[in-house]
């Protein structure tokens, strides 16, 4: 018998799975669960879209594009950031991957050597720590408050730099809080990452996805941070494409060469039927950001107002497309809630400490469903907030 503890690679073997698929997964064994857990949209990919791609197909356009990604697209993707945020980039300085997720390993894989520490908020989204440490980094985990809104502030960002420190990953808007970082926000912290010389991964898949006329301000528009940041983004949540699998990372050009030659020997290049619908998406696709995100917004309101209504605690969201309710008044820990949740009344949704210890006392709903999803499901969750303190 081969022993393959002794075979697997002991980094990969340590990591902790997904707290957020064990849920998933539970739910998905179980009959009319109404699932409040994952955080996919349930808007079809816009028709003009999806046309592009098959198009693409039609044409017999199926070979492989180059390594950092079709031109016409990375020409578009650097006119879109020009447009929508205010950032010059030229095409070489942006690279297309298979998704954001491809575009943080790569960019962690680029900046980050073994001893290396990088700085995590938290709570944030679960693949940081796992890429960090597969790299041969350390990570630092800053805990971020929920009175203030679970924004990093520059007093937080100093006490955790030390000699070591190289990367800080930026995650605004925040999964799972729907937090954001607001300019003045990101001017306070700016001054700090410049002083000790550090590099940031600045994680905008969210960014369209803003509220109460909040417009998304990414660090690399502060002065002295272009030179510094590495922005990861992509169109599964701008343009409801999860299944296409499609991001891209924007940086100097010296990173996004080295992040280059990484995903040339892991991947080769992103998916070339996705690519021809993502041109079709920058260039015509602003519309459909409106739409969607107009219809979240609605879910949103809808979603803490319901919470607090019930008793449990639930500050603004004003990104993404998540809240992140307390539920400290119940006595239950984050895992016996969303457990005794699951079982008794079908409603599923994510423990906080699914993304970091200190998302002890909270749990993360998805509002990307139907208002009448959202509805029943907030009936639900009430009535077993009530039963809960029948029994006291």
């Amino acid at each position: 018998m081969i022993d393959y503890s002794k075979k697997l690679n002991s980094k990969a073997a340590a990591l902790k799975p997904s707290g957020i698929r064990r849920f998933f997964d539970i739910s998905e064994q179980m009959e009319n669960v109404i699932s409040l857990g994952v955080g996919e949209p349930d808007f079809q990919t816009p028709w003009h879209i999806r046309s592009a791609g098959i198009e693409s197909l039609e044409n017999g356009k199926t070979r492989y594009t180059a390594n950092r990604g079709m031109e016409p697209l990375r020409k578009e993707i650097v006119a879109y950031m020009k447009r929508r945020f205010n950032l010059t980039y030229s095409p070489n300085e942006a690279l297309v991957t298979v998704g954001g997720s491809e575009a943080i390993d790569l960019a962690v894989r680029a900046l980050v050597e073994q001893g290396d520490e990088v700085l995590i908020p938290q709570p944030s989204f679960v693949c940081y720590e796992p890429i960090v440490a597969l790299a041969g980094g350390t990570s630092v985990i800053i805990e971020l408050k929920s009175d203030n809104d679970f924004v990093l502030t520059p007093e937080q960002l100093e006490e955790k730099i030390t000699d070591k420190t190289k990367v800080l990953v930026l995650p605004y808007p925040c999964n799972p809080t729907g937090g954001i970082m607001r300019k003045e926000d990101l001017e306070k912290i700016a001054p700090v990452i410049i002083k000790h010389d550090l590099m940031v991964i600045s994680d905008e898949i969210y960014a369209e996805l803003t509220y109460s006329g909040e417009r998304h301000i990414s660090i690399a528009e502060i002065d002295g941070m272009w030179e510094r940041t590495v922005i990861v983004s992509g169109f599964s949540k701008t343009y409801s494409m999860t299944g296409w699998r499609l991001g891209y990372a924007l940086a100097p050009d010296p990173i996004t060469a080295l992040m280059t030659k990484i995903h040339q020997f892991a991947i080769m290049s992103a998916p070339t039927t996705s690519q021809y619908a993502a041109i079709e998406a920058l260039k015509n696709g602003d519309d459909d950001i409106k739409k969607m995100v107009d219809e979240y917004d609605t879910r949103r309101r809808l979603v803490v107002d319901g919470f607090n209504k019930i008793g449990l605690t639930c500050f603004e969201p004003l990104g993404a497309f998540y809240v992140f309710p307390c539920i400290k008044s119940t006595g239950l820990t984050s895992e016996e809630f969303c457990e005794k949740l699951l079982y008794s009344k079908k409603v599923a949704m994510v423990p906080g400490t699914a993304f970091g210890d200190c998302g002890e006392g909270f749990v993360r709903v998805s509002y990307c469903y139907s208002v009448e999803h959202l509805k029943e499901a907030l009936n639900r969750t009430g009535e077993f907030i009530k039963e809960l303190k029948g029994s006291e």
